[in-house]
């Protein structure tokens, strides 16, 4: 990639992650925190039934 069109890149993704607040309420790291949370709660849920199927 051109040194350029890098630059052109990283400026873009830059005011997008700027903006983000005022778009969608919250952060990007608190974003992606409750997308994490979202993940590892499904993920046990899912071990729990898992668990309780093979046992009963």
């Amino acid at each position: 990639m051109q040194r350029s069109k890098m630059k052109t890149s990283l400026s873009r993704m830059a005011s997008y992650l700027r903006e983000w607040p005022r778009k969608y309420g919250r952060t990007v790291h608190r974003q992606v925190i409750q997308g994490a949370s979202y993940s590892l709660g499904s993920g046990a849920v899912s071990l729990v039934i898992i668990w309780f199927q093979n046992r009963h």
